[in-house]
C-alpha cells in the first residue's frame, strides 16, 4: 500500500461515511480468453440499486442521414443534456452486447468532490451506448469514448468502465473536470491475456505504462491536469490515476473494494489475499488490479463469483443476529448506523436485495458475430435469480423482460421483473430453508440452458450458412422461448413457495397423505431469545411450583 492510502485510513480510523460513494453500487468482473475454459470473453454487471427496474433493452441497426442529431437524456434523472451527431450507421444493441459481440459494463466511483458537475452533454450511460453502437472493437470503444468526451464534455463523475470484444478485455476509467471543464481525464488498460480483473464503485487504475499504446490508452492531459490542482508532484512514471482522482476512504475499501477481493479469493484461493484493508488496517495490502485464476473459468463459475455474500469469511452477513433465525443474508438500509454515539455497518456483498437486474456476456471468436455473442440475463438479486441467454443476433426482446415490461408504479404478472422480486421477496421471511427450493429450480434451469446450448447453436450455424437472416430468426426464437419458459416456471415456484412453507410450516405432501412439519429454530437461535427473555418466557420446574 501505498503512503497517502495509509495515512487516509489512518485518518478515517473506524469513521464510516458515505458521502460521495454512488448510491448505484454495481459490481463487474473481467475475464480474458486464456482465463475462460472456452476461450471466450466475458464481462459481468449487477445493476444494483434502489431504484433500477430491470428490463432488457434492444435497438436496431439504423442506417442516419447526414446531419441527423441524436438527443442526449440524462440515465441518472432523463433531463435534457444536448445533441450530439449521429453516425451514419449504427449497430444493433441487445442491452449492453452489440452485433458484433462488443459489450460493456460500468460501476460509478465518482471521485473527488472537486471535479463533480462538469461541463458537458455524454453522460456515462449514453456514453456507453453510443460507443455500442458505433464501435465493432474493445479498442474502437475506447477511442469512440474518448472523443465523445473530448468533443462534447462529460456529464457525469468517475465511472470504471469493463470493454470485451471476442479478443480483448479493457478497463477505462474516467472522470470529469468540474465545474466549468468540458472534458475528461481517462486511462484505459488491456487485461492481460490468462488474468481476470474486476471493479466495484471505486477506481482501480493506479500506475500505468507511459509508452506502450498496444496496452494503454490515456488523455494527454491525465497527469497534467492533476499537476495543475497540486494534487501530485512526482514523476509522471509514479502517476496513479485512482489515489489520485478517487482517494480511497475507509467506506470505499469496506463498501466497494472489498467486493472485488472476494471475486479473486473465489477465483484464486491460492493467492491468499488478506482482507485487512477492509478493516482500515495500517499498511494493509490492495487487492492488484488482475489476477492469475488457479484455474480457467467457464461461465457457470462467473455467475456463481456474481453470487456472493463473503461466505464463510469473517464478513458472512448469515452469521450474525441481524441474518435472523432463517440466516438471511441481506440487511435493509441503512448501511451504515448508529447507537449510544457509536457508528457500525452493514457489509455490502455482490448480491444484494435491490439490484434491478444483472447479466455476464460472452464474446467468442470462433463463431459467426450473431451466435457468438450471448447476454445471459437475470433479473432482481442475482443469488435467486436464472441466466437467460439472449444472443446477440436476436431482433427483438420478449415483452416481459424489455422495456415495455411496467415499472416501479404497479406490480405486474407480466414483468419478470416484478415475477422474480415476488419470489424473492417470498423467501426472505424464511430464507435459509427457501432459498434451497429457489435454486433447485435456478439450477435445473441454467443446467438445461447449458446442456442444450450446443445443438442450438450447430442448428443456429446451419441456418447461418444458408442466410444469416434466418439464424438470426432462430435465434429469435430461441432466446424467447427460454424466457417464456423461465416466466413460467417461476409463477410456479412462488406458487410452491407459499403451499409449502404456509403459516410456518412446511408441507412435505399432497392429498390424503399429506404431511405438516413443525420444524424448531436452532439451538443457537433458541439461546439468543433465552439470553434476552429467559426469565419471562421461562416454564417452573415441577419441584419450583411447590
Amino acid at each position: 500500500m501505498n503512503r497517502t492510502l495509509s495515512l487516509i485510513i489512518i485518518a478515517a480510523g473506524m469513521i464510516v461515511s458515505l458521502t460521495g460513494r454512488p448510491a448505484h453500487a454495481c459490481t463487474s468482473i473481467l475475464v480474458t480468453k486464456g482465463a475462460s475454459k472456452d476461450g471466450s470473453t466475458m464481462i459481468t454487471y449487477a445493476m444494483d440499486s434502489h431504484e433500477l427496474y430491470g428490463k432488457l433493452a434492444y435497438r436496431p441497426a439504423g442506417i442516419h442521414i447526414a446531419g441527423t442529431m441524436r438527443n442526449m437524456f440524462s440515465g441518472e434523472s432523463g433531463a435534457f443534456l444536448g445533441r450530439v451527431k449521429e453516425a451514419p450507421f449504427t449497430y444493433a444493441r441487445v442491452g449492453h452486447i452489440n452485433e458484433h459481440q462488443l459489450a460493456i459494463a460500468e460501476t460509478t466511483f465518482t471521485g473527488r468532490e472537486e471535479l463533480a458537475g462538469p461541463s458537458g452533454i455524454v453522460d456515462y450511460d449514453n456514453l456507453m451506448w453510443i460507443a455500442l453502437e458505433r464501435a465493432k472493437t474493445a479498442r474502437e470503444a475506447v477511442e469512440t469514448m474518448a472523443g465523445l468526451v473530448d468533443e462534447y464534455g462529460y456529464a457525469s463523475t468517475g465511472e470504471s468502465i469493463s470493454i470485451a470484444d471476442p479478443n480483448e478485455v479493457w478497463i477505462f476509467e474516467i472522470i470529469g473536470k468540474g465545474k466549468g471543464q468540458k472534458g475528461a481525464v481517462w486511462v484505459a488498460m488491456k487485461v492481460p491475456d490468462g488474468t481476470i480483473s474486476a471493479h466495484a464503485n471505486l477506481a482501480r487504475i493506479r500506475q500505468f505504462p507511459l509508452n506502450d499504446p498496444q496496452n494503454c490508452l490515456y488523455a494527454k492531459d491525465v497527469i497534467s491536469f492533476a499537476r495543475e490542482k497540486g494534487w501530485f508532484k512526482g514523476e509522471d512514471k509514479a502517476f496513479s490515476f485512482a489515489d489520485t482522482y478517487c482517494p480511497p476512504d475507509f467506506s470505499g475499501l469496506r463498501f466497494c473494494e472489498s467486493r472485488v477481493w472476494s471475486v479473486f479469493r473465489r477465483s484464486a484461493p491460492s493467492l491468499n489475499l488478506s482482507s485487512d484493508f477492509m478493516k482500515g488496517v495500517k499498511n494493509a495490502t490492495l487487492p492488484p488490479l488482475w489476477i492469475k485464476p488457479d484455474s480457467r473459468l467457464s461461465v457457470r463459475d462467473v455467475m456463481e463469483l456474481m453470487r456472493d455474500h463473503f461466505e464463510d469469511t469473517e464478513f458472512d452477513m448469515r452469521k450474525d443476529v441481524g441474518a435472523g433465525p432463517f440466516e438471511l443474508p441481506y440487511r435493509w438500509r441503512p448501511m451504515e448506523w448508529e447507537l449510544d454515539g457509536r457508528k457500525y455497518l452493514h457489509e455490502r456483498a455482490i448480491s444484494t436485495q435491490q439490484t434491478g437486474a444483472s447479466f455476464v456476456t460472452q464474446s467468442r471468436s470462433w463463431l459467426p458475430d450473431p451466435i457468438g455473442g450471448i447476454i445471459w440475463f437475470g433479473m432482481d438479486d442475482s443469488y435467486s435469480s436464472v441466466y437467460v441467454p439472449f444472443y446477440c443476433g436476436i431482433q427483438e426482446v420478449p415483452k416481459a423482460w424489455g422495456e415495455e415490461s411496467g415499472s416501479f408504479d404497479e406490480f405486474s404478472w407480466d414483468s419478470a421483473f416484478w415475477v422474480f422480486n415476488w419470489v424473492a421477496n417470498t423467501a426472505y421471511g424464511r430464507y435459509s430453508d427457501m432459498i434451497m427450493d429457489i435454486q433447485t429450480v435456478q439450477r435445473e434451469l441454467e443446467g438445461k440452458f447449458m446442456a442444450e446450448q450446443p445443438d442450438a447453436e450447430a442448428d443456429a450455424l446451419k441456418l447461418y450458412e444458408q442466410s444469416p437472416f434466418r439464424a438470426r430468426e432462430f435465434l429469435t426464437r430461441y432466446s424467447a422461448s427460454r424466457a417464456n419458459l423461465v416466466m413460467e416456471r417461476w409463477k410456479k415456484l412462488g406458487e410452491f413457495l407459499l403451499w409449502k412453507y404456509l403459516d410456518g410450516n412446511i408441507h412435505t405432501d399432497k392429498g390424503m397423505n399429506s404431511k405438516r412439519e413443525h420444524p424448531p429454530y436452532s439451538d443457537a437461535w433458541y439461546r439468543r431469545i433465552v439470553q434476552e427473555k429467559g426469565d419471562a418466557i421461562s416454564i417452573p420446574r415441577p419441584d419450583q411450583d411447590k
